[in-house]
């Protein structure tokens, strides 16, 4: 079973809101070291904190940091990025690019640590979702999370023989600079990640943060016009 007490934890994104969550709730949970990895690292005023630098969408950053950061345990791909407008209207060499830093820098990360974690005794990864993985109203970005939730049904697959736990987390707008704009209610980040530490510690594979994504989720085995009131039949 995975604890943070004693773990040494890798956070991508770690500068912002959720990431600065992840790692102080981690060293609260009794973590030993935690690397708080971000394109531009910060400093953390404790010694139980190394920041590193760490860009998701360079391949030799993110070699550098698996080999420098070989003792790590479990593995948090929280670094993520959102656009603006219609995808229909979105140039789709900003599709690209988000993908990039949702996709494809997650599976990166979890492709260069997977070997660091086998060798420390499988570990865990979690992903960081959103109930905008399953409900299209968030444009690029839900097509972006969207494919991050099946990479992460993939990568859980195929790395738990060597004993990795792959958790992913889904919660819908939450109080980061990311959804400043943003005026509907909003998470808490300390509840997010401690129900998501709550989880993994409890060995679960995946964590539905508020009730917005357990809603949402359940209504994926009713038909589209649940999820979409707008394409119901009119009477």
């Amino acid at each position: 079973m995975v604890t943070l007490n004693n773990a040494t934890v890798l956070v991508t994104g770690a500068n912002g809101g959720l990431g600065t969550e992840f790692v102080t709730q981690a060293l609260a949970r009794g973590a030993r070291k935690v690397y708080a990895a971000a394109r531009t690292p910060k400093d953390w005023d404790d010694d139980r904190v190394v920041p590193i630098r760490l860009d998701v969408t360079d391949a030799a950053s993110i070699e550098a940091a698996a080999t420098s950061a070989a003792d790590v345990d479990i593995v948090i791909n929280n670094a993520g990025q959102t656009t603006a407008g219609r995808l229909v209207d979105q140039p789709v060499g900003e599709l690209k690019a988000l993908m990039d830093t949702n996709l494809y820098g997650p599976i990166a990360v979890t492709k260069a640590f997977a070997p660091v974690l086998a060798a420390n005794g499988g570990g865990a990864v979690i992903n960081v979702h959103s109930v905008l993985s399953w409900i299209g109203i968030g444009s690029s970005y839900s097509v972006s999370k969207a494919a991050l939730w099946m990479a992460t049904n993939v990568l859980r697959l195929e790395l738990a023989p060597q004993g990795t736990q792959v958790l992913g987390l889904h919660l819908g707008y939450t109080d980061t600079p990311m959804t400043a704009g943003v005026t509907a209610e909003k998470n808490d980040p300390a509840d997010v990640i401690r129900d998501a530490y709550d989880g993994l510690e409890a060995g679960q594979l995946e964590v539905l943060a508020d009730d917005v994504s357990i809603q949402v989720k359940a209504g994926l085995a009713a038909p589209v016009e649940a999820l979409y009131p707008q394409f119901a039949p009119s009477r």
